[in-house]
Order: C-alpha cells, then structure tokens, then sequence
C-alpha cells in the first residue's frame, strides 16, 4: 500500500496517557487526494466518558455538503492506520487499523506492526468490526475484546473561521472574533471512531504520539 499522508501536527504531539487531547486539521489537501476517501481532515486522541480508556478518531472526506454526504463511502481499498509511538522515538511500536469490507468497518489491533515507515499490510488477527452507520441514521457501535468502534458521517466537529483568518492575514484585521463563525458549520465527514483502554497501549511515562495514515492497496 502507498500514498501516505501523515498529519505532521499530531506527530509532533503527546497525548498524556493520564488525560490531554491531541488534535490537527488538514482540511483540502493535494490534488492527489482531494475529494477521496484517502483524504484526512483531523485526527483526535482524547480520554474516554471511561477515564480508562482513550478515544482515537480519525476523519477523512471533509467539507462533504447534506446532500453529497449520503452518497459517501469508504474506499475497500483504503487502509486507515493510526500509528502510535509509546517510547518517544518518533516511530510506530503499535497500529491500529481499519479498512472497510462487505459494509463493515473491521479493526486490527493495537499490535506491533511488522514494518515501519510508508508501507502497511493488515496485521494481526480481526479485533472488532461495526457495520457502517448510514446518513441519517441512529450512530451504530459495536463493543469486542473490550474495543468499542463507530464508522460513518458525521457533522465536522472541527471550529474554525476562515473568513476572519483571512483578514488577519491580509492585515485587515488584528484577532480571531470571540466565538466567531464556524466556517466548517453545515458541513460532514466520515469518521472512524475506536475507543480503547489505555492499558493496551504500553505507554512509557504515560505518554503516546499518534499521528494518521491512509494507505492506497496496490
């Protein structure tokens, strides 16, 4: 599998085992992947309703009107992989992985991968699998070997105001309104959503970095 994207913020970022968040926003990417299911717009790590657990999301396909977001699908030949760093030397130890097949959403691991870098295969034995969740639709969960899952549309969670942003940068205007207008507001994306206990994670001194990956099969 080829084409990566990694989300280079969240690279850079902790997520604090005991509590913290993590979190990047990549909204309209290359031309390569614009528009396809391989694009990401956030990647979130953040501590459970569970204190025991840590959430991890992943969102591709931004910027998705009502109307086109019923149509949306995840891509079976697309491989999302959160790759996760428990000793601070800025490579996965684990991943987490998911890939759509037969209108589920299946999940491998957290589980050492058997190489590192821009190349992944599935690893592992299946650990949960959810059906996908249709537009509109009650959110569907599934909960296996203590890992509770969700895959489908979702409303962008992501805040941000791109109009003000611009007149800051163009010198027209000094700050950010308080709240603002969320540029992103009516919009959709499609999430993968695994909560996990933390447990599972290994983490030295209570810390992990994450950072997302999509992987074309080849």
């Amino acid at each position: 599998m080829k084409r990566t994207k990694i989300m280079a913020i969240a690279l850079a970022s902790a997520a604090i085992i005991t509590g913290g968040i993590i979190y990047a926003a990549d909204h309209i990417d290359s031309p390569t992947v614009t528009g396809q299911s391989s694009d990401i717009t956030d990647v979130y790590v953040f501590r459970g309703q569970d204190p025991n657990n840590l959430v991890f999301v992943a969102n591709t396909q931004g910027l998705m009107s009502p109307s086109a977001t019923g149509a949306a699908k995840f891509d079976p030949n697309t491989l999302l992989e959160f790759n996760i760093d428990n000793n601070n030397d800025n490579v996965e130890d684990l991943v987490i992985q998911a890939i759509v097949q037969d209108g589920k959403m299946k999940i491998y691991g957290p589980i050492a991968p058997s190489a590192t870098g821009t190349k992944s295969r599935l690893e592992g034995a299946l650990t949960a699998e959810v059906a996908v969740t249709a537009y509109g639709s009650a959110p569907v969960t599934a909960t296996q070997n203590g890992m509770t899952v969700f895959a489908g549309p979702r409303d962008d969670p992501f805040f941000f105001d791109l109009t003000q942003f611009k007149k800051v940068i163009a010198g027209t205007a000094s700050s950010f309104n308080n709240p603002g207008t969320d540029s992103f507001a009516g919009t959709n994306v499609m999430s993968v959503i695994v909560e996990i206990p933390k447990t599972r994670l290994n983490a030295t001194g209570g810390k992990i970095n994450v950072w997302l990956e999509t992987k074309k099969k080849i």
